[in-house]
């Protein structure tokens, strides 16, 4: 009503041009000054107007609503009153050179910056609202869009190219020259990879890196020196926006070298931008990609040195019995015969003689300082024998800095291992050489890297040293302590942050709901904490699941939910829908959620169909999405009844379906998933997610499969969000070793959908202290299920809380340290604006938030977070329906993970490929597939329980487990058989309903 109200009211200056209109023609005018006030333009209908606003306005005008039927939408009368409306307002028709200067004004002030259609279209409407020009028609809309994007990215290739150097341009162009002395010969498409000889500098520079190896690290540095060698100036791209550059990349990667040289002739400027943007883009992912073989490798470096010292002493160790009984029997041996031979009076006296004594002494040899010293040595020899090499070179291509003096001993430390370098088989640094202390030096490596010569000196051993410099490197720059320079996520963290925050401090806090005031925000923490606390201690007495007391195993003691009602009815509805829809291939389910979303048109409005008709196009994306979701690959589903071949699907996914491409199609299922949603059936729209990943087996001869311990083997993992009706909103492919909590945020703030993420169910990965303050920060409530519940504690909201709550007093701990908060929650809520604003990914914020950091701002996030924490554990004891809304959102996105060995279920399930953009593209798919499924299951239910007899059936319990989510009817298997022209049967043409059985 208030929409109503605010954008349908004829207002007082407005009523006397209404009143003159002729009754018959007054409420269409109305509605058409109303509409072009509100959206700056005339609408195309009648389907324009909701009934609701007709009958508003009819009152208004004291006019019948049925007078808007007989309203002509073309013609004289029409015509006439759009010319009234327009002098009324203000406005004017766009003309030819009022459509030249905002083709002008988009190119130079929206399309050098945004690429995406719709957005700039959206950017032109508002403009044209400014200057109070009225829209020119859809057609010309796209042309003017279009002109505005190619101008102004032709003034990007001319300022681009100008800015490189002949020899600089030459060597570009050499990279895709026929013949060349680098091999950049062409080839057959093959198995559908570029036309490229793969000993060519430029198949060289694409190429993806290989595993954890030497040999991997060795070749990234030869692709670093290779870009580097072109000579590309800094700061080339400044200017432009991260996302065009981002499409530049991709165009150049995708296209084939004949296709740029064949571009180098007509359009030379355009090519050698191409080739500029895809190299500086590969210089900073090579830069980030041979960190992370640093990291790795040092790491695979100590592991594996202690599992082989480990191995080696587990073998070899037997637990050696009565130690206490051998000192007694060795000394009175050796007081009976104090001359005699310890062979031969020591070792009889000794029950298992010499070999128990030898036993004695390796048992000892094997605890405490001498293991991890044995474990040390071993790394040395592992370094020394085979990493060394990759290592030292890694350090001549890549520039360490810290902003933190306490860690330039490690930079330091870096010049002199390289300074030494090639120094042979010296054992110490020479005498006058000052060696760098820092942290790696000190404590357990000390006894190792300052050793004492034969003359007494001490003095600095070299390959141990270089070994403990490694190491703390490594552990400094997971934390992002120490950057890189060049690099894009281990950057300086400084870049990471918001360049604005300080000129828009109070904009920024608005945005995250937060006082500009630190002891406003610490009072509001504190009452939280205060009222969830005084609730539990007041209730406890009459809450029979919980109990507090002092116990070794853990104060808090919780009974287990009892176990919801059965549904009764819901199998036999799921069988009505396999009655009427039997056997639908899971191509169909695609095509008709594709369909009747429209999603594609986004597509081609986006990218373009070239040569390609938008149905053409269509059809294969389709194939190609089966394909991947399904893990089947192409060579599967081109063996299906259509008429593409495996080269034109390839081509299809290389050009057009992009990760960008593929999230768009999603999202745009699932709104309209939530748009088709029958709210009398469903409820309203949760505002609640909930997000777990599931594992994938991967090959993995690549940086981003790793193994992992909980599922026993080598892969990756899918992180989703799904909201209570089934439906995905988010999806991520992670490493098996990144961050949850960071993937639960980031699925949480940029999930891209309508719905409204307001809470975030999870499971035990997402209960850590960072993850509660970070969640806090950007309003959204985290709510984990809590496995080991016994062992938490409740922190003290102030001094006196064991007093003033006594009954919770087993449980509790130490007071917040509000001091923390409120001296560094500045720099937390910059941290906070930064996963906000996009200026960096969320894990690259987080990972300064480890307890390997020194960094100021991560004591009070830790405080937040346990401030938080407890809040949600005293709600989460105290409120059992609570509880029960937890399991029911987790059992929600474990029914979609069991769903994907249905749906993807090509290779045993493996994704077989060594290609990190391979596998994100077979998880974007298998999200498609499964949003596709759960859309036409809604309509299917919505359709079966639209007989009254079947929507009789549903009783509480059934209503509560109703999910769209199931695969009876689906037949995911056979041959791919695509028909755009047939169409399931779903609404008022459905097939003849039976009656539906009695319920029992």
């Amino acid at each position: 009503m208030d929409e109503l109200v605010e954008h349908w009211t004829v207002l007082s200056d407005e009523v006397g041009l209404v009143d003159a209109k002729q009754e018959n023609t007054r409420l269409a005018f109305a509605l058409l000054l109303k509409f072009y006030t509100q959206h700056g333009r005339f609408p195309r209908g009648r389907a324009e107007f909701p009934d609701e606003v007709v009958d508003y306005v009819a009152r208004q005008t004291k006019t019948p609503a049925s007078t808007l039927g007989l309203y002509e939408w073309s013609g004289r009368t029409i015509e006439r009153h759009r010319r009234e409306i327009r002098d009324h307002l203000g406005f004017r028709e766009c003309s030819a050179a009022d459509a030249d200067k905002l083709t002008g004004w988009l190119a130079v002030n929206v399309a050098h910056a945004e690429r995406q259609p719709d957005r700039v279209r959206e950017e032109l409407l508002r403009q044209c609202r400014l200057e109070r020009i009225e829209p020119p028609s859809p057609g010309q809309i796209t042309r003017m869009v279009r002109s505005a994007l190619h101008q102004a990215e032709q003034t990007w290739f001319a300022r681009i190219a100008a800015r490189l150097d002949t020899q600089t341009t030459a060597r570009l162009l050499a990279l895709v020259a026929v013949g060349d002395a680098r091999g950049g010969g062409e080839a057959g498409e093959g198995d559908g990879d570029l036309d490229e000889d793969q000993g060519s500098v430029l198949a060289l520079i694409k190429a993806i890196p290989g595993n954890v190896s030497l040999d991997s690290m060795l070749t990234e540095i030869r692709k670093l020196t290779a870009i580097r060698a072109i000579g590309l100036p800094a700061g080339l791209f400044a200017e432009v926006a991260p996302k065009v550059l981002a499409a530049w990349r991709f165009r150049a990667g995708v296209e084939s070298p004949s296709h740029l040289r064949t571009r180098a002739r007509t359009a030379p400027e355009a090519t050698i931008t191409l080739l500029a943007a895809l190299l500086a883009e590969r210089e900073r992912e090579v830069t980030d990609t041979l960190v992370d073989l640093l990291i790795a490798t040092v790491h695979r470096v100590g592991a594996r040195a202690e599992r082989k010292v480990t191995e080696e002493l587990i073998n070899a160790f037997k637990r050696v019995s009565g130690k206490e009984n051998l000192l007694f029997t060795i000394a009175d041996a050796a007081l009976t015969s104090p001359d005699g031979v310890v062979r031969e009076v020591v070792f009889p006296a000794v029950r298992g003689g010499e070999q128990t004594l030898r036993e004695l002494v390796h048992e000892f040899k094997t605890k405490g300082p001498v293991y991890r010293r044995t474990v040390q040595t071993t790394l040395k020899a592992s370094y020394t024998n085979h990493y060394r090499r990759g290592l030292i070179e890694l350090l001549q291509v890549l520039e360490f800095r810290s902003n933190n003096t306490a860690h330039q001993p490690v930079i330091d430390a870096l010049t002199l291992v390289q300074r030494y370098a090639k120094a042979g088989n010296t054992t110490y640094y020479p005498l006058g050489e000052s060696a760098p202390e820092h942290k790696g030096t000190l404590k357990d490596w000390a006894d190792l890297v300052y050793r004492t010569d034969t003359r007494g000196r001490r003095r600095v051993a070299r390959t141990v040293y270089e070994v403990a410099t490694f190491q703390t490197l490594r552990e400094q720059l997971r934390c992002k302590e120490i950057w890189v320079v060049g690099a894009d996520r281990w950057r300086n963290p400084d870049e990471d942050l918001p360049t604005d925050f300080e000129s828009r401090r109070a904009e920024h806090y608005g945005e995250l709901r937060k006082p500009l005031d630190p002891t406003e925000f610490c009072d509001s923490l504190r009452e939280e904490m205060t009222s969830a606390l005084a609730e539990l201690n007041d209730a406890l007495p009459s809450l029979d699941w919980v109990k507090i007391a002092e116990r070794r195993a853990g104060a808090i003691k919780l009974t287990p939910i009892e176990a919801s009602d059965e549904p009764r009815n819901l199998r036999r509805i799921k069988n009505e829908v396999a009655r009427r829809w039997s056997a639908i291939p899971l191509i169909d389910i695609l095509k008709e959620a594709i369909l009747r979303t429209g999603c594609l048109a986004k597509v081609t409005a986006a990218t373009g169909s070239g040569h390609m008709s938008p149905e053409v196009l269509a059809e294969r994306l389709m194939l190609v999405i089966y394909a991947y979701g399904t893990n089947c690959g192409i060579r599967q589903v081109i063996s299906g009844a259509h008429t593409h071949t495996e080269e034109d699907l390839r081509y299809v996914r290389r050009r057009y379906l992009t990760p960008e491409v593929a999230r768009t199609i999603a999202v745009e299922i699932a709104d309209a998933t939530f748009a088709a949603r029958d709210a009398g059936l469903w409820g309203q729209g949760s505002t609640a997610v909930a997000s777990d990943s599931t594992h994938f087996r991967a090959w993995d001869q690549n940086l981003f499969t790793e193994w992992h311990s909980r599922y026993g083997g080598r892969g990756i993992l899918v992180y989703w969000h799904v909201e209570r009706g089934s439906v995905v909103v988010h999806s991520q492919t992670l490493k098996a070793s990144a961050s949850e909590v960071a993937a639960m945020v980031e699925g949480a703030i940029r999930h891209g959908t309508t719905s409204k993420v307001e809470g975030n169910y999870v499971d035990s990965h997402g209960e850590s202290e960072p993850g509660f303050a970070v969640t806090r920060l950007l309003n959204v409530d985290l709510l984990p299920r809590i496995k080991q519940i016994n062992r938490v504690n409740l922190y003290q909201a102030g001094q006196g809380d064991l007093a003033r709550y006594p009954r919770l007093a087993p449980a509790m701990t130490r007071p917040i340290r509000w001091d923390v908060i409120a001296a560094n929650y500045d720099q937390v809520i910059k941290y906070a604006t930064a996963i906000r604003t996009r200026t960096a990914s969320t894990e690259a914020i987080l990972s300064r938030f480890t307890r390997t950091a020194s960094h100021p701002a991560y004591q009070a996030i830790l405080e937040i977070g346990r401030a938080a924490r407890t809040t949600f554990v005293a709600r989460y004891l105290y409120d059992r329906d609570l509880q029960r809304q937890i399991e029911e959102g987790l059992n929600v996105v474990e029914a979609w993970n069991r769903a994907n060995a249905v749906i993807c279920y090509g290779r045993g399930g493996e994704i077989s490929t060594n290609r990190r953009d391979e596998v994100e593209m077979t998880a974007l798919c298998l999200r498609i597939l499964q949003a596709a499924l759960v859309m036409v299951n809604v309509l299917m239910l919505q359709d079966v329980l639209a007989d009254p007899e079947w929507s009789a059936l549903l009783t509480p319990a059934d209503r509560r487990g109703l999910t769209p989510l199931f695969w009876l009817h689906v037949r995911p298997y056979g041959e791919v058989r695509l028909d755009v022209t047939t169409r399931l049967d779903i609404g008022a043409s459905a097939p003849v309903r039976d009656r539906p059985p009695d319920a029992r």
